[in-house]
C-alpha cells in the first residue's frame, strides 16, 4: 500500500509521515521543495514534486496510491491565497484523486467550522467537506481545533523569557491537542472500515482559556507572566487595512480567524465514542500539563547546563590571567 501525504513538512504533516512509517506504511510526500523536505527522504518517504496550484503535478503523484492523507494549508507568509490553496487546489486534489482510484481520502477540516461563514477559512473547510462528501470518494473528515505545538511560541517562550504574551480580551477556551496524538486518527483512519465517509472531532482532553494556559506557565516556569490584551476591534482594524493589500491578503484572512478564538464560546467536543470507533486508548493521549511539563524540563535542564558550562569558561579564563 502507498500512501501519499499532502503538506508532509508543515507541524501536523511531519508527524502524519512518520507516524505512518513507523507503522509500516510506504509513504510518498507531495512537496513544492525538495530541499526542504529533505528530511522526509531520511526519515525513508519518497518525495514526489508537485503544487496543489498545479492541477498537472498532481495525477503522477498519485499513480499506485492506495490512500491520501491531506494535512496541507495556505500559510500566512505563503504568496497563494488561502481560497487557491485550501480551495481551488483541494479540489483539484480530490479530483485528480477520484481519478486515480485511490481507495481512501483523510481529510482535515476545523471543528465547528459550519458556525463560522464570515471566517474565510472555516467557510472553504466547510465547503470542501461538502465537496468531498460528494465526489464519491470513500473519505474520513477530521475536525481538530488547536495544536499544542503552536502554544510554545505563543504563551511557553514569552513567560519564560519575561516578554509580553498577547490575547484578546475574551479567549474561548480550546482543547489543545499534540499533533502526535492528532497523528494516531489520521494513519488508523485508513484501515477503520468504521470511519469510512464520516466525520469526527479530534480534540484534547480538555478545553484551556489563555489565561489557564497562562497561569500553567507562570507555575512550570516559575516566571510572571506580562500580559497585554488586545481588544478585538484593534484585530478588526487591522484586518480592514491588509485586506486593501495583495500581500496583505493571507494575514487578513488569518485574523478573521480570531473571531473564532475570542468570542468565548468553547472549542471542544466528546471523545468517547472517536476512541471506540478507531480503537485508540484515551488514556495515552497527551495533556496540556504533561506536553508543558516536558517543555519546561528540557528547555530548563538546557539553562542549567548553559550556565554550568559559562561558569567553567569562567573559572578557567580566570586561572589564566596573570595579575
Amino acid at each position: 500500500m502507498i500512501l501519499l501525504v499532502v503538506g508532509a513538512t508543515g507541524t501536523l504533516g511531519r508527524q502524519v509521515a512518520r507516524r505512518a512509517l513507523d507503522e509500516g506504511y510506504q509513504i510518498r510526500c507531495l512537496v513544492r521543495n525538495l530541499k526542504k523536505a529533505a528530511f522526509l527522504k531520511e526519515w525513508g518517504a519518497e518525495l514526489v514534486r508537485g503544487d496543489l496550484c498545479d492541477p498537472e503535478s498532481l495525477p503522477p503523484a498519485l499513480e499506485g496510491v492506495t490512500a491520501v492523507i491531506d494535512v496541507a494549508t495556505a500559510r500566512p507568509t505563503d504568496s497563494l491565497s488561502v481560497k487557491e490553496v485550501d480551495w481551488d487546489g483541494k479540489v483539484a486534489l480530490i479530483q485528480a484523486a477520484k481519478a486515480a482510484g485511490v481507495e481512501r481520502y483523510i481529510f482535515f477540516s476545523i471543528l465547528d467550522a459550519q458556525k463560522y461563514p464570515q471566517v474565510p477559512l472555516m467557510e472553504i473547510k466547510r465547503c470542501t467537506e461538502l465537496f468531498l462528501a460528494e465526489s464519491g470518494l470513500n473519505y474520513t473528515i477530521l475536525k481538530p481545533c488547536g495544536f499544542m505545538q503552536g502554544l510554545i511560541g505563543q504563551y511557553a517562550i514569552p513567560v519564560l523569557e519575561n516578554q509580553a504574551v498577547w490575547i484578546t480580551g475574551e479567549t474561548s477556551p480550546v482543547a489543545f491537542m499534540d499533533t502526535q496524538d492528532v497523528a494516531k486518527f489520521a494513519v488508523r483512519a485508513i484501515s477503520v472500515p468504521e470511519a469510512e465517509n464520516k466525520a469526527f472531532p479530534i480534540v484534547g482532553t480538555r478545553a484551556w482559556s489563555a489565561d489557564e494556559i497562562i497561569r500553567l506557565c507562570e507555575r512550570l516556569s516559575g516566571q510572571q507572566a506580562k500580559v497585554t490584551r488586545l481588544p478585538l476591534a484593534v484585530l478588526r482594524g487591522v484586518r480592514n487595512v491588509t485586506r486593501f493589500f495583495q500581500w496583505g491578503w493571507n494575514v487578513a484572512d488569518r485574523l478573521a480567524f480570531a473571531e473564532v478564538v475570542a468570542n468565548g464560546k468553547p472549542l471542544t467536543a466528546e471523545m468517547d465514542e472517536v476512541y471506540q470507533v478507531f480503537g485508540l486508548d484515551p488514556q495515552e493521549t497527551t495533556t496540556l500539563e504533561a506536553y508543558l511539563q516536558d517543555y519546561y524540563s528540557r528547555i530548563m535542564k538546557k539553562l542549567k547546563e548553559l550556565d554550568y558550562e559559562k561558569g567553567k569558561l569562567k573559572k578557567q579564563n580566570k586561572r589564566k590571567v596573570p595579575f
